[in-house]
């Protein structure tokens, strides 16, 4: 049974995931807020947006069910609304094919005024200015976004403009928006900070200076890189895999001897061959670019989709779908008219024939690839601070695998020979990916168990669910059970034996992990199994290792002053891989975890925390350019602590800072070997100790 129709689904799913969710650093449209007075105790607040070229933002009249429209709210003390909001500027009509009708929006510049009077015209008013709108231009929508706009109107006459808006009541402003503040103020600002740096509402603390360290010992535990080749490494060999597949095996005798037989000038059929190769490599490698462009627009968003309950489950599901394409339940194709068109181009001949029927390929395989790409995608978005990089060396690898083999094979073809005859072994490694599909749709279903913080699936059940399906691989691989294109009597080769024998070893490596013991162990599974804690055996809230961290980081503060131990920050994550490997293999050695039960207080920050916080608690930042970051929850409030004060938003992060809030040496981030972490951590200890 075919669903041609579904191939929709992953690739809106994918498309989308990466659209709707962002937080927006680089902003396409400027806001000016002023206000003016018009006599006779009325006076107009105006918001004048200026959009980048290309840009637009919709008209508040446009129709329902297409854009969505501006809105423009004003409020605040002693203020009475006179009547509703106006536009003004440049109105465009067009219609949408998209929306199906028509659309209403701005470009270059467009003003929103509201009129309002003060309710005592002898007291001065506190004006609130509330913008939401949407941002598009002809390739892309960023997410709706909200500003907010503060500024005091006196009954005197006409208030100064604000070039850049005032931070809103118990807002902080940012150091990436610093050179906007006057001297003044920033001095002002230094004072609060000082007197109130243990209030929750503080995120930035004064006495934080991470580019200052009291010591520059242990720098040798450098910030740990993005390992690109080791998804260089992934991609390829996810490409070799992809070539054993039904999709893309039969082609290569056939394209191969194309180039060398089909050619009466034997020597440019191998280097068309060798030039068809390049551009299947570069066509996997221009797959990737989509994601730098989102990443440049909407910065932060990968670690946004990382982090969140939903999407999270969105991929669970997108994996169970993968898994059963590759039983064979259904196949997952591209419309047959891309298929068409590009193979139709290939009639052009010449180095722009050649690409297109590398472009065919891709998408006449996209069966059987489209799964294995999904699962570099989702490995890379969930796992990663630099998706986008990540994704290019992950495909560059998926693409070079096959380049290489149609490559070689062009300038050896007495090779194809050597190839193993299409059959039935290839449903079977379609099938086996498939149970790989489903041992992967479960870390996802982990992950936003783990960030919504409900701990349904403990780590001896998941244990369990993998051992379950290592058992399904092995009986299908020992022919036990079958699948729709399996043969009725299926041949048992010696290789699917072997396989199978080393499903069963891994079915005997997971179930120790089932069994409670006091050092970790699965160390090959580590950041992909629940943490420690979430376990039948521990109570999450018991704490790890016998340490019970402080979440609070200013609990942590006093803690420290009354102990007069040094504070260990460790910013983390309930969906961080690398900080679940640091807790179980690094700190659980013995050299480790007696300094970080003893010697300092630990502050365990999860910056994917989706509690809401207490509505006294709630605060708004402002990070410059008129906008206003809202901190509703917990994550919200570490990740803008850890950003503002640190200038680093990777997990896991690690600082140790003195209880009056001193940075005692360089921080390190990322998963790092047992002896940089000790160096360290015994620099900072040892500091402290010999200047208390």
């Amino acid at each position: 049974m075919k669903f041609s129709s579904i191939y929709k689904i992953p690739l809106l799913l994918f498309f989308f995931i990466t659209l709707a969710v962002s937080g927006q650093i680089k902003n396409p449209v400027k806001f000016k807020f002023t206000i003016n007075e018009l006599g006779d105790n009325q006076y107009e607040a105006v918001l004048n947006a200026t959009m980048e070229s290309g840009w637009h933002i919709y008209s508040k009249d446009i129709p329902e069910d297409t854009g969505i429209p501006t809105d423009y709210k004003v409020s605040g003390k002693n203020i009475e609304l006179i009547g509703k909001f106006t536009e003004v500027g440049k109105k465009h009509e067009e219609f949408s094919e998209a929306f199906g009708g028509k659309i209403i929006f701005y470009s270059n510049t467009a003003g929103f005024k509201q009129k309002f009077k003060l309710k005592d015209g002898t007291k001065p008013g506190d004006v609130v200015a509330e913008i939401t709108y949407q941002t598009c231009d002809d390739r892309v929508c960023l997410a709706p976004n909200t500003l907010e706009f503060n500024k005091q109107v006196t009954p005197k006459g006409t208030t100064e403009e604000a070039v850049t808006t005032e931070p809103a009541k118990d807002s902080v402003k940012s150091p990436v928006a610093t050179e906007t503040i006057t001297e003044t103020s920033a001095k002002a600002e230094n004072t609060a900070n000082e007197t109130a740096k243990l209030d929750p509402k503080q995120l930035k603390i004064s006495t934080i200076d991470f580019k200052k360290p009291l010591t520059d010992c242990g720098t040798a535990a450098v910030e740990a890189s993005e390992n690109y080749w080791t998804y260089l490494f992934l991609g390829f060999i996810g490409g070799l895999i992809a070539l054993l597949t039904p999709c893309v095996f039969p082609m290569i005798p056939l394209t191969v001897s194309f180039f060398t037989k089909g050619m009466k000038d034997k020597a440019k059929g191998k280097r068309d061959a060798l030039l068809y190769g390049f551009f299947i490599l570069l066509i996997f490698v221009l797959l990737s670019i989509p994601f730098h462009i989102i990443d440049g627009i909407a910065g932060n968003i990968f670690n946004e989709i990382s982090t969140s309950v939903w999407l999270n489950i969105v991929f669970f599901i997108i994996f169970i779908f993968f898994a059963g394409s590759f039983f064979g339940y259904y196949d997952i194709t591209l419309p047959s008219s891309i298929a068409n068109k590009s193979s139709k181009a290939e009639e052009a001949g010449g180095i722009i024939g050649i690409f297109f029927m590398a472009l065919t390929l891709v998408i006449v395989s996209f069966s059987c690839t489209g799964p294995i790409l999904g699962s570099l995608l989702g490995s890379a978005v969930t796992g990663s601070s630099n998706v986008p990089m990540l994704l290019t060396f992950a495909l560059a690898g998926f693409g070079l695998a096959w380049a290489i083999v149609f490559g070689l094979l062009a300038l050896f073809p007495q090779a194809l020979q050597s190839l193993p005859k299409s059959g039935g072994w290839m449903n079977t490694v379609k099938v086996v990916l498939g149970f790989i599909e489903l041992a992967l749709a479960l870390k996802f279903l982990s992950k936003a168990d783990l960030v919504s913080k409900t701990f349904l699936i403990k780590r001896e059940l998941f244990i369990a669910i993998w051992i379950v399906i290592a058992i399904g691989l092995a009986l299908y691989l020992f022919g036990l059970i079958r699948f729709p294109h399996d043969d009725k009597k299926p041949k048992i080769s010696w290789t699917r034996k072997i396989i199978g024998i080393l499903g069963i070893g891994f079915v005997i490596y997971l179930i120790q992990g089932l069994v409670p013991a006091e050092r970790p162990k699965l160390q090959l599974l580590s950041g992909i199994l629940p943490p420690l804690n979430v376990s039948y055996f521990h109570n999450e809230k018991d704490g790890i290792l016998g340490m019970k961290p402080e979440h609070d980081f200013f609990t942590a503060i006093e803690l420290a002053k009354k102990e007069n131990k040094p504070i260990l920050i460790d910013f983390t994550g309930y969906g961080c891989e690398n900080c679940r490997k640091m807790e179980e293999f690094v700190w659980s050695e013995p050299d480790i975890l007696p300094i970080l039960q003893n010697d300092v207080v630990l502050a365990s920050l999860y910056v994917d925390d989706k509690e809401e916080l207490p509505e006294d608690q709630k605060t708004k930042i402002d990070l410059g350019d008129g906008q206003v970051k809202k901190v509703k929850t917990i994550g919200d409030r570490w990740s803008l602590f850890q950003q503002v004060n640190f200038n680093n938003n990777s997990q896991p992060h690690y600082v140790l800072i003195t209880p009056d809030g001193k940075v005692i040496n360089t921080p390190v981030s990322g998963y790092m070997p047992k002896e940089d972490f000790k160096k360290f951590l015994e620099c900072g200890v040892n500091y402290f100790k010999q200047n208390k």
